[in-house]
């Protein structure tokens, strides 16, 4: 009877893994593709990408009234020569006399305001996608730790009762001190058991990502495929074009590195082939990890959107 009751135990906890094992099956389809992408990657030469803004010629009359940072925006977003036309038109104190170089400045003015508008929209596409991805990635990390945590209150719970059955029988219901003593034993092993699985209790599923931005970011290609050009090439500046400054793409991954999401003391050569390849086997600490990388990535692009404000609102002073 007793060993009957010890079977049934031992049966249930395998039943408890054989079912979590089977959810994860279940599931795993969901976790190959990502519905984040709603177009064709960005195909591009890399003639495409601006010419960094230290190498440029720029008016001075641009330079008096436009800051380096914007400046920068502008030649992302390729606005620099209307620009340049505009402020010169503005300067012009016949301007108001002159009634084709007034409608002159107010179309160049809203084909600076088009392009800037244009620019924040792109913006705001990239940055959905990103975020569309850090959703999907937490969600899955999400998912597999309600498997961890399910699982380990029913190993708590089957330790309790094997703890207590087994205080139960040893503390003298049964009188055969030989029986007590094995029971006293074979519980102390059932409940140890238990514990170790709840301390290598920690899973792994697989999630897959063939369009992967973050690869971009950490390789630093000529040419993205999931960026478009102006905004790759804002990732690849420093401050205000400065070439002397360390770059976006560069202060994105110093912060991985520094706050150990690459690994502990360096850079782990298995994280690397996991977050910047297609996918694989992913725990939930590394899908969370993952999940604050597009995090950082896309709080660095809508930045930009910063940007594009400073500059629309020198522009309206000039």
């Amino acid at each position: 009877m007793i060993k009957a009751k010890y079977f049934c135990i031992l049966f249930s906890s395998s039943a408890m893994l054989s079912c979590a094992s089977w959810q994860d099956t279940k599931t795993s389809a969901q976790f190959a593709t990502s519905p984040c992408n709603r177009q064709n990657a960005y195909t591009y030469s890399a003639s495409e990408i601006p010419e960094p803004l230290h190498r440029l010629k720029i008016d001075n009359l641009i330079t008096k009234k436009i800051s380096k940072s914007s400046l920068n925006i502008a030649n992302a977003i390729n606005i620099l020569e209307p620009l340049t036309q505009y402020a010169h038109l503005k300067a012009n104190s016949a301007l108001h006399e002159n009634l084709n170089e007034r409608v002159r400045a107010l179309e160049l003015k809203q084909e600076i305001a088009q392009r800037i508008n244009n620019a924040s929209l792109v913006i705001s596409a990239v940055s959905s996608e990103l975020d569309c991805e850090e959703e999907r990635t937490s969600q899955v990390a999400n998912f597999l730790k309600s498997k961890e945590s399910d699982l380990e209150s029913r190993l708590t719970m089957g330790a309790i009762v094997i703890g207590a059955s087994g205080a139960i029988a040893t503390g003298g219901t049964i009188k055969n001190e030989a029986v007590s003593n094995t029971i006293g034993i074979t519980t102390g092993i059932a409940e140890a058991t238990l514990g170790i699985l709840m301390l290598f209790n920690n899973r792994k599923t697989n999630f897959y990502h063939e369009r992967n931005a973050l690869k971009d970011i950490w390789e630093g290609p000529a040419v993205s495929q999931n960026f478009p050009p102006f905004v790759w090439y804002y990732l690849n500046t420093g401050d205000g074009g400065d070439s002397t400054r360390t770059t976006v793409r560069e202060q994105i991954i110093a912060k991985w590195k520094d706050f150990g999401q690459l690994g502990e003391e360096e850079v782990d050569s298995e994280l690397v082939n996991l977050y910047f390849g297609k996918g694989g086997k992913y725990a939930t600490e590394q899908l969370n990890n993952r999940a604050d990388m597009y995090d950082q990535v896309e709080s660095q692009i809508n930045l930009m959107k910063q940007g594009l404000m400073a500059l629309s609102m020198e522009i309206d002073k000039i």
